[in-house]
């Protein structure tokens, strides 16, 4: 060794090997690997007994070919006692650290680094009890370093107590001491003054005492709460210990992200309060643990939620407008509507949302129209449907404490939208259902009314949460069925029915087109509908309000041409309504005809009906019969049908004389009034004036005029009053060739607001006050002739008469 160390001092210049991530010591040896090109040249140009050589460390380690600006100034001039060749080409070498050098020159820079060097010595300076003290302060910490660690051999106790020099105690303690850094070696190498170099090492042991204490302790406390099966679970508390005891933080990395996540979501004060308690909670948990995940679907739903996202407000009326012109034909109230909610947007952007009810039979475009709307609003449209739900917690959501608890449908929605103002469509609102799991509708009065849904709290979510901003829309069929309360909080739109000319419009525009791309038929090339065939179509095969039925009638032909195509044929199918009957069967309805073959015997009258489906005629018999005081009721009336065919006999029986009838005619004959079809049931006062019509022809034999018919209630007095659904009865009217129809004077208003020319072109309308104008209009002044009766004439007729008419 003295040898070497002698022949280290004589050389004045040493080829330099630069090193990541490592510091060599004076009188320490240590296994290099050497693997860059220029360094392999370096160490394969070595001569025996002349094997000399600078090790320097790297300032950066992520330098592939280092110059002298990237190394220290201090390295160690060493010797290497022995080269292994490696099958990757790579040398190992081990070398022994002589002494300290400072870089003075470099003197080549190519194919490997050469240096002048200058040796260095330690500065001892004065050497007095303290340091004494402090030289056996450092050789005792070290020896507690080797007791404690599992790394360390404990033969380094003895070595340590059999070294006299300081310096090289404090370089062999420096190059065994695992825990330093290779900042904190080099700054142990660069120090020459003895006492410095000790008082730091001597920091450095005391740091690694308690460490290693502390790691004793932590492994002792965790070692008592688990056994050898639960591995995993030893392991996490062992590392939340040592972060606990170190003072770092106890937050999983997983626990931090959901902690950068809520810092972002733009949480109300009030959810980011939960959000964090609930994260405290998490990260104490186990995964393990049964509230681990619950805990975890919470805040994922939290953090989901758009608390602050809006849609970009872009308000174009003219778009707005085009969009709703292509998408659905007429319904001009409700585009009137949509778009003065736009202009106020326009010039008040931070409005509450309306809610809005579309009712109206079924197949209107209704739900369509909800599209529609979002899609002028440039907004997201989320629908529910809440035909049949029972269970409150569909709106509102289950409480945490069930298992699989989730959110209500309204916040799922929104979060689906990820926009905290959609275009929210609650589908059929009527058909609601209520039994012991709660009252949605009940639910949905805090969801629609604007008042208080900007502080909507979710049952799941227990935060608030603003709904303010949501375009709720509802759709309907009838309005009896929404709870009254629930009712007042939206404002009604009605959409009527359709008359003819405006489904033969929107089965061109919609239907048609639709139809045949889905069906693979080219429209005008392969297939064409003629305006009369549509018509036929609307009279014969379809008895609706919407256009629902229609289309699948179109649907029907557009498969029958899309077959034969397939088989061959090429062929252009003009639908006209000679061959429909070809493809679709014989017509389901001839109720023009049916109406004047029925209304050609006395006792037979024609009402009008309004269901939930649009309006429907309604024919309702009576049979004068001998025998007394017997007045039979059939055709699953309800109560005030039944009670509006006593008021119309009471009327008949006091004004008798005035239709040449026999005052006391009921005391002589039984009277049977029948409304078909029987199965199905009717109610309502508004038959009030047919029913009149129909006892008075009876009794008097005068028959109806034909294709008339009449709607209206009535009161002992003979008072005519107003009913309701006038537009649905006369639509329903004029699809059965009805040509003229009898209302309440008091329902003229209706018809100027609710029905256009063309609505009522071909249908001539009579306004009456009383019984008496009803009874004058509808009946022929001469009665019908006797028939004369035979048993051989005698025969059974069952007329099925329209399915689905309410009163």
């Amino acid at each position: 060794m003295a040898t070497k160390t002698k022949r280290a001092n004589e050389f004045s210049e040493l080829p330099i090997l630069p090193v990541r991530e490592t510091v060599l010591f004076p009188n320490a040896i240590l296994p290099l690997t050497v693997g860059r090109e220029n360094s392999l040249r370096l160490i394969n140009d070595l001569k025996e007994n002349e094997k000399f050589i600078g090790v320097v460390a790297q300032r950066d380690p992520r330098v592939d070919n280092p110059q002298p600006v990237d190394l220290f100034q201090i390295g160690t001039a060493a010797f290497v006692h022995k080269i292994i060749k490696l099958p990757s080409q790579s040398l190992f070498i081990f070398v022994e650290g002589l002494q300290r050098i400072a870089l003075d020159q470099v003197t080549q820079a190519e194919p490997y680094l050469r240096a002048q060097v200058k040796t260095l010595q330690d500065v001892a300076g004065e050497r007095g009890p303290g340091f004494e003290a402090l030289v056996q302060s450092v050789t005792s910490l070290f020896q507690q370093v080797v007791q404690l660690s599992p790394t360390l051999s404990d033969d380094l106790s003895t070595v340590v107590m059999n070294i006299d020099d300081p310096g090289r105690l404090s370089d062999f303690i420096a190059a065994n001491l695992p825990s330093l850094v290779p900042s904190e070696r080099q700054e142990l190498l660069e120090s020459l003054d003895l006492k410095s170099r000790l008082e730091r090492l001597n920091k450095h042991l005391a740091h690694e005492i308690e460490v290693q204490q502390l790691r004793s302790k932590i492994q002792s406390n965790v070692q008592d709460q688990v056994s050898q099966s639960q591995r995993e679970y030893y392991l996490r508390e062992q590392l939340k210990a040592i972060q606990k005891e170190l003072g770092e933080s106890d937050e999983q990395q997983d626990v931090e992200d959901l902690r950068r996540r809520i810092e972002a979501a733009g949480m109300t004060e009030e959810a980011t309060k939960e959000a964090k308690r609930e994260l405290a909670r998490l990260a104490k948990m186990s995964p393990a643990a049964a509230d681990y995940h619950v805990t975890r679907t919470y805040l994922d739903w939290l953090i989901t939620l758009p608390w602050t996202k809006v849609s970009e407000l872009r308000v174009d009326l003219r778009k707005a407008k085009a969009i709703l012109d292509e998408d659905h034909y007429d319904l001009e109230k409700i585009k009137e509507r949509i778009l003065d909610y736009l202009a106020v947007l326009q010039l008040k952007p931070h409005i509450k949302g309306p809610i809005i009810c579309f009712a109206g039979p079924p197949g209107v475009g209704k739900t369509s129209l909800g599209k529609s709307i979002a899609r002028a609003l440039d907004r997201k449209f989320v629908r529910m449907s809440l035909g049949g739900i029972h269970d409150e917690a569909e709106i509102r959501g289950h409480r945490r404490t069930y298992i699989g608890a989730l959110p209500g449908q309204i916040i799922q929605g929104i979060r689906r939208a990820e926009t905290r103002d959609p275009v929210f469509m609650l589908d059929e609102v009527d058909k609601i259902g209520r039994d012991f799991r709660g009252d949605p509708s009940s639910a949905l009065l805090e969801v629609l009314d604007p008042e208080q849904n900007s502080h909507f709290r979710d049952n799941y979510l227990d935060v608030q949460f603003d709904l303010s901003k949501v375009l709720f829309i509802c759709t309907a069929n009838v309005l009896d069925t929404i709870p009254p309360p629930l009712l007042d909080r939206m404002e009604v739109l009605e959409l009527q029915g359709y008359t003819e000319d405006e489904k033969i419009q929107i089965a061109v525009r919609h239907l048609i087109p639709k139809q045949t791309e889905e069906h693979g038929v080219k429209y005008s090339e392969q297939i064409e509908f003629s305006r009369a065939a549509l018509g036929y179509l609307i009279r014969h095969y379809t008895r609706e309000a919407g256009v629902r039925n229609l289309e699948r009638e179109i649907a029907t032909l557009c498969r029958k041409q899309a077959r034969r195509i397939a088989e061959g044929g090429t062929e252009k199918l003009s639908v006209e309504p000679a061959i429909i009957p070809n493809f679709l069967g014989a017509p389901k309805f001839r109720l023009e005809t049916e109406i004047v073959d029925r209304t050609r015997q006395p006792g037979v009258a024609v009402g009008l009906a309004w269901t939930p489906t649009g309006g429907d005629v309604l024919f309702v018999e009576a049979n004068v019969m001998k025998g007394g005081k017997i007045f039979s009721m059939t055709g699953q009336v309800g109560q005030v049908m039944q009670e509006s065919m006593q008021a119309a006999l009471a009327w008949v029986r006091s004004h008798a004389a005035d239709y040449d009838v026999d005052p006391e005619f009921f005391q002589s004959k039984d009277i049977h009034m029948h409304v078909p079809a029987g199965a199905i049931p009717k109610d309502g006062p508004s038959a009030g004036v047919t029913m009149v019509v129909t006892l008075v022809s009876a009794l008097t034999r005068r028959p109806l005029r034909p294709r008339l018919a009449m709607t209206g209630e009535i009161t002992l007095s003979g008072q005519v009053l107003p009913i309701g659904g006038v537009k649905e009865k006369i639509l329903a009217a004029k699809r059965s060739g009805v040509k003229e129809v009898i209302l309440p004077a008091e329902n003229e208003p209706n018809v100027q607001e609710d029905l256009s020319k063309e609505m009522l072109e071909g249908i001539e309308l009579h306004y009456v006050k009383t019984i008496q104008e009803v009874v004058d209009l509808a009946l022929e002044k001469e009665p019908a002739p006797e028939p004369v009766r035979r048993a051989s004439d005698l025969r059974l007729s069952l007329v099925q008469a329209p399915a689905g008419p309410a009163n």
